[in-house]
């Protein structure tokens, strides 16, 4: 069973039907006591950081994910937003973030001349660093769709699990112990996506 996190700032839908393609069944988790149940978490989110940090906040379930992921390895997989509020801060907003991951967030570099422009909504080929069950079956063909105006910086760079490329290099993917994250969304990045997620599912 995946626990999908629903705290009102990400479209679940798209993400339920991927897991569904694979043979994953999922639930809605919206309180503490669903978090402490959960086996494996997906953390998915749309939209400013500020808000995102809020509705877990609001929700309670702040405390529930740092328990569970830091002190029980629940394998956790954030999403877009998802990813960013693993860290602990983002040039976006003034909340704190989950602290699962030493990281923040800075804004990727607009380049008008060379026609970078702010928000980057595009698909791009990833560029591992290194081999991990979670990229099995995928390979130098594989690219993702990407909707962002920040990225993550990990204080540690043996946290970045892949790159991507837009003006600058910035962190796709992360992978800390139990802690995944993807900048971009697999649930809309047709088989490559899928691939992924069911790599994770599988873990």
């Amino acid at each position: 069973m995946i626990s999908l996190v629903d705290y009102g700032v990400a479209n679940l839908g798209s993400m339920r039907n991927m897991l569904r393609r694979i043979g994953a069944e999922t639930e809605l988790v919206a309180t503490a006591d669903g978090i402490e149940k959960a086996s494996k978490i997906i953390l998915p989110g749309i939209g400013a950081f500020d808000h995102g940090m809020e509705a877990l906040d609001n929700l309670g379930l702040v405390e529930s994910l740092r328990r569970r992921v830091l002190g029980d390895g629940v394998p956790l997989f954030g999403v877009c937003l998802g990813v960013q509020l693993l860290g602990e801060r983002s040039a976006e907003g003034g909340r704190a973030g989950l602290g699962l991951l030493a990281s923040h967030c800075e804004r990727l570099p607009a380049d008008g001349d060379a026609g970078i422009r702010i928000p980057h909504m595009s698909w791009a080929h990833i560029e591992p660093t290194r081999a991990d069950p979670i990229l099995d079956g995928l390979d130098d063909t594989a690219r993702f769709y990407f909707v962002h105006s920040y990225h993550v910086v990990c204080s540690d760079p043996t946290d970045v699990l892949a790159f991507a490329r837009y003006g600058i290099p910035f962190t796709a993917m992360i992978r800390r112990g139990n802690i995944y994250g993807a900048q971009f969304h697999p649930e809309k990045s047709h088989r490559f996506g899928m691939q992924l997620l069911k790599n994770f599912v599988e873990l």
